[in-house]
């Protein structure tokens, strides 16, 4: 058995208010807000819980119901697809495109937000139809991409807007 193989069965934990595994922690704890009980879903490496969610009461209505395999592994699968909603909604905010008929043929204008802290810009760029790029320039951060602002810097030679 490797070091890493030990490494990681002894990150595995299975209690009843605390579980982990390779990639995620599901702890179950006090509800701020009421007098329930809450899960928080947080990933190896991240402060913060990816998902926070209500969890069942036990039995005896004071204590939360132990977390098991099942609840854990529907928890995982949520979690996950939270996470995924979320960079699918950030990848859509910072990479734009649109298809725009040219005399010289279909172009893709693309527009790809770079979020620097101190500095944020964009790329904007046109691609033909074989995918080659035939322009790209500098734009500010908070370029407004439509059908209207892409025909209008290639009418004026894909000089910078």
């Amino acid at each position: 058995m490797s070091t890493d193989i030990s490494d990681n069965e002894s990150s595995i934990i299975q209690e009843p208010r605390l579980w982990r595994d390779e990639r995620w922690t599901a702890q179950v704890i006090k509800n701020e807000d009421d007098e329930g009980w809450a899960v928080a879903m947080t990933l190896v490496g991240e402060s913060e819980p990816a998902l926070v969610g209500p969890w069942t009461m036990g039995r005896d209505k004071k204590n939360p119901k132990p977390l098991d395999a099942a609840a854990f592994h529907t928890l995982v699968k949520t979690a996950s697809e939270v996470l995924r909603r979320h960079e699918q909604q950030l990848h859509a905010q910072l990479h734009k495109s649109l298809k725009l008929d040219t005399e010289a043929g279909r172009l893709q204008i693309l527009l790809d937000i770079v979020p620097d802290e101190d500095n944020p810009y964009a790329l904007l760029s046109a691609r033909n139809e074989d995918g080659e790029q035939v322009a790209q320039v500098r734009v500010a951060a908070n370029f407004r991409l439509s059908e209207t602002s892409a025909a209008a810097w290639v009418a004026n030679e894909f000089q910078r807007p």
